[in-house]
């Protein structure tokens, strides 16, 4: 098991939330993710690394799977003119490789909205630390864990 897979059960598991990581042949995408575990594109929380202009600080956007993030919203909802974040900040402040970050065991606190569309949703899957796992969870669980602030921020 991976470095980054442990992080994020043991994460999960600390925060007392059922774990149910399953494994797929791939998860790089929403539309894969979805089809991995059978369930609507929607379904998927993308996580998405955003960076402030002038800072390494970074901002998680956890949206649904078939939705955009809006910078110009982002950046008024995080009060923070973003940028995406590049692969090696996104690894050094979250622990993760772009295709596998996941919304929980990042290395640093991490600041996180999370799409409203989310919420209309009984569970939702994420990735869990690797291109290959996800995991599943109820929506306000998974926004109670984050600290998430929910946002209109995809399009």
């Amino acid at each position: 098991m991976s470095k980054s897979l442990k992080r994020v059960r043991a994460a999960l598991e600390a925060a007392g939330a059922a774990v149910d990581i399953r494994e797929t042949d791939g998860a790089r995408t929403a539309e894969v993710a979805a089809k991995a575990v059978s369930c609507h594109v929607d379904q998927i929380a993308k996580s998405i690394i955003f960076q402030a202009q002038d800072s390494e600080t970074v901002v998680l956007f956890l949206t649904a799977g078939g939705r955009q993030v809006d910078l110009a919203a982002a950046s008024a909802l995080a009060g923070l003119a973003l940028q995406r974040a590049d692969a090696t900040v996104v690894r050094n402040q979250t622990g993760f490789a772009i295709g596998g970050v996941s919304p929980v065991g990042h290395l640093s606190s991490i600041r996180v909205f999370m799409d409203e569309h989310l919420m209309a949703f009984e569970q939702i899957w994420a990735a869990a630390g690797t291109p290959h796992h996800v995991f599943c969870i109820k929506p306000h669980e998974l926004r109670a864990l984050t600290r998430a602030e929910i946002g209109a921020f995809s399009l």
